[in-house]
């Protein structure tokens, strides 16, 4: 399975991720030939070897054609949001131009899905409904080329998982169209929301993530992480316009990943110790992770420093719910950390079937290896109500529940 890793350690802009992209191996002619298939303005599509601090990488070069002729467009990472010269589009506009456009399915979506994201920021900032936007940022030819040229670039290169580092956004004062703002920008703090940001900020003023980087974190990325997971294939190196004291460039990582075997799959394992929770607090604390998306939570008494006894908290979580039930953890615990690690789980295949009994109808979960069915348990709720409204025993429940579901298999007919 193919995942591209974005480093944005130093931020993020779309030129640099087209140019990245390009330098780890999307073939640039082709993605301007896709492009010059859409009712856009004329324009010309380069890239060229930049030195950024002894760090090689690519920059992109666009040269659009308004009115006054052809001339290059300064793409730098730190942007003035608003683009003399070139006309703002409203983002209904956009959508309907990507949705009636020759493109391949994939790059549809993704494209829809980052000026859906871009849309609906702006309008909630300035309280007006998405489709009537005009995009300051992304209305300009350059910025749709940015992102059409990464959805384009991201299928050539047939990536279908993206994960990236936590994002740094910048800090001092950003020039817009509707005047001058402390960074991160408005449109780019909104998309961002979700986003990890990180606690390493270069020592330097400016905006390090635009509001197109940040929607293609936003929408594009499956899980964020610290360092990319898989084995490194293929390296690319996108260049920001300016010169900083560090490099300023953006690293994509071609990672080729295992890929899951049949019934296997990667959950996240979430632990803690608490020696000072009362037993109130630990039910809460249950409910609350297993309504938050955990697929299990057990306690397990321990002894703990001094003797103290206490308890070892594990949470079973899905990967995009562990740092959710992470934060849940640390803010409705008197822990001070939880502890992390990632491992893999051989699952039955499960399904749920009704079944008709003499005491009403009840689910049974069926678990199967290869087709042939190894678990059959009636479930906890059904068996429960109908106990409950019987006045029987909770195990009589549940053997009659079997007995009707072991008969209505019979009454199948076999294949």
């Amino acid at each position: 399975m193919k995942t591209l890793h974005i480093d944005c350690t130093f931020g993020i802009a779309g030129d640099m991720l087209l140019a990245a992209l390009v330098d780890l191996g999307a073939d640039l002619e082709g993605i301007a030939a896709s492009l010059r298939r859409l009712p856009i303005d004329p324009f010309a599509l380069e890239t060229r070897p930049v030195d950024r601090c002894g760090i090689r990488a690519r920059l992109l070069d666009i040269a659009l054609e308004p009115a006054g002729g052809v001339h290059p467009h300064d793409h730098g990472h730190e942007h003035v949001h608003g683009h003399a010269g070139h006309p703002h589009r409203r983002a209904g506009d956009i959508l309907t131009m990507v949705a009636d456009a020759d493109l391949p399915p994939r790059v549809r979506r993704r494209a829809t899905a980052i000026f859906t994201a871009i849309a609906q920021a702006e309008g909630r900032i300035h309280g007006i409904d998405p489709a009537e936007v005009h995009l300051h940022e992304v209305g300009a030819m350059d910025s749709i080329i940015d992102i059409l040229g990464v959805c384009l670039a991201l299928e050539a290169l047939d990536v279908e998982t993206i994960t990236a580092t936590p994002v740094p956004v910048g800090y001092g004062v950003v020039s817009m169209a509707h005047g001058r703002f402390p960074i991160p920008a408005p449109a780019t703090l909104e998309l961002l929301k979700g986003v990890p940001l990180s606690t390493f900020e270069p020592d330097v003023t400016g905006e390090l993530t635009t509001p197109t980087g940040a929607a293609f974190l936003a929408t594009l990325v499956d899980s964020f992480r610290s360092a990319a997971a898989g084995t490194p294939v293929e390296i690319g190196y996108g260049a920001g316009n300016r010169d900083f004291p560090h490099p300023n460039v953006l690293r994509v990582i071609s990672m080729e990943t295992a890929v899951p075997d049949q019934g296997r799959e990667t959950i996240a394992v979430l632990a803690c110790q608490l020696d000072d929770a009362t037993g109130e607090q630990l039910g809460h604390v249950i409910e609350l992770l297993l309504e938050a998306g955990a697929l299990d939570v057990f306690f397990t008494p321990v002894t703990m420093k001094k003797s103290r006894p206490g308890h070892l908290v594990t949470v079973l979580a899905p990967l995009n719910r562990a740092e959710a039930l992470e934060l849940l953890m640390l803010r409705q615990t008197p822990t001070f950390g939880v502890r992390r690690h990632d491992t893999s789980r051989r699952i039955l295949e499960r399904r749920i079937e009704t079944v008709e009994t003499p005491l009403g109808s009840a689910r049974v979960k069926i678990g199967s290896l290869e087709g042939e069915t190894l678990r059959t348990t009636p479930e906890f709720e059904d068996v429960s109500a109908l106990a409950f409204r019987h006045r029987l025993p909770f195990v009589e429940v549940q053997q009659v529940i079997l007995a009707a579901w072991h008969r209505s298999r019979e009454r199948r007919p076999r294949p």
